[in-house]
């Protein structure tokens, strides 16, 4: 059992999920983000709080990989570890090779998951798309070796990143925030890999996504926050109200507010939307069996 200590300070006693009730997975938080840095031990306990008994919290850049491992040690959820295309242009070749040893180093870690957060980003203007593809197909590789799914950022790069998968074939993962199209989603379920809905799913006016969480089959869809980012329509701020202070930061303890859309659309109860989409992910990213159960 779990010794109080205010879910949970890093160094404190660790949380062990298995003796919460089953209740929701985050398939993507960023808990180690600065934005939570003021107040991260009180983000964590109104997650707990929520129900949302399992997060996977996914590295971004090199540097932060054993912070967010120690990170997912000290609240008892789970991780990733990976360079985010976005965070490419700051990378050094060496990178990679960190990403290999540190993948090997923990590769008995029963919370390290996957490999992520990984992928092609071709909305941003200005980035180098090479330098991108060449750090994607290496971790790709990496994650193979590893016998890890990978857990891949998508924007407007699904067929991209497809090209990369039929090259390199990995067990499987999950296609984070997917707002790709109904064939390319099938491509990605023929592969191995789960679909991540969040948020952006609760916006009435994003119809792709929306169509595409009511009509895939159950077994490809997962939940996700990507918290601090993609707020739901409760937290979403225009650019000017974010510009005159308001906040509009997403937190995991939101999920079960957002899973009540999938609900919705789906025709689902909220019980069946925990445990279709918790043992979705666990499917998408099987260490996380040891840590959930239905």
């Amino acid at each position: 059992m779990c010794r109080p200590c205010r879910f949970c300070r890093f160094g404190s006693a660790v949380h062990d999920v298995r003796a919460m009730p089953t209740r929701w997975i985050d398939t993507h938080c960023h808990l180690d983000a600065p934005e939570f840095d003021a107040d991260r031990d009180a983000v964590a306990e109104r997650a707990r709080a929520a129900g949302v008994a399992l997060l996977v919290l996914p590295a971004v850049q090199a540097r932060d990989f054993e912070r967010v491992r120690a990170l997912a040690h000290a609240t008892g959820h789970c991780y990733a570890l990976g360079i985010h295309p976005l965070f490419v242009p700051q990378a050094e070749e060496g990178d990679l090779q960190r990403l290999a040893q540190a993948l090997q180093r923990h590769r008995d870690d029963a919370r390290l998951v996957a490999v992520g957060e990984i992928g092609l980003d071709h909305f941003v203007p200005g980035l180098d798309l090479a330098r991108q593809r060449h750090f994607y197909l290496a971790q790709l590789q990496l994650a193979r070796e590893a016998g890890l799914p990978a857990i891949l950022h998508v924007r407007r790069s699904a067929d991209a990143l497809l090209h990369g998968l039929r090259r390199i074939p990995v067990s499987g993962g999950i296609a984070h925030a997917f707002n790709g199209s109904a064939a390319q989603a099938r491509q990605f379920v023929e592969r191995g890999f789960r679909l991540g809905f969040g948020g952006a799913m609760t916006h009435e006016r994003a119809l792709q996504i929306r169509r595409l969480a009511t009509e895939l089959p159950a077994e490809a869809l997962v939940l996700e926050t990507d918290a601090p980012d993609i707020p739901p329509h409760w937290l979403y701020r225009t650019a000017a109200q974010r510009a005159a202070g308001e906040r509009s930061r997403n937190e995991p303890a939101e999920l079960p507010r957002i899973a009540q859309t999938l609900a919705q659309l789906r025709g689902w109860s909220l019980d069946e939307t925990a445990r279709i989409t918790g043992l979705n992910a666990c499917a998408a990213l099987p260490r996380l069996g040891a840590w959930w159960t239905p």
